[in-house]
């Protein structure tokens, strides 16, 4: 397999999962939100804090974590980007 191949590969694989843990947090959290509302968080309905802050506290972390694994998978397969200092 190619660098090219293996390249596009892992990148496939690494946007799907990101993906699939974005659908989580901006849409399976508050098909629950009645159910979920029953536990409390800092003295506020879980559901609440999730809305208020959990999910854009949880995309904030995705987009460092994407960037920072995808920049790993560029490095491995030779498409780095990185300047010599």
């Amino acid at each position: 397999m190619s660098n090219k191949e293996k390249h596009w590969e892992k990148s496939k694989n690494h946007m799907i999962i990101t993906l699939v843990i974005w659908f989580f947090f901006s849409t399976v959290i508050f098909m629950f939100g009645a159910e979920i509302n029953s536990m409390t968080f800092l003295g506020y309905p879980l559901a609440y804090y999730m809305t208020a802050q959990g999910s854009l506290l949880a995309f904030v972390l995705l987009i460092f974590w994407f960037a920072g694994k995808q920049e790993d998978i560029d490095e491995e397969c030779g498409f780095g980007e990185k300047e010599d200092n």
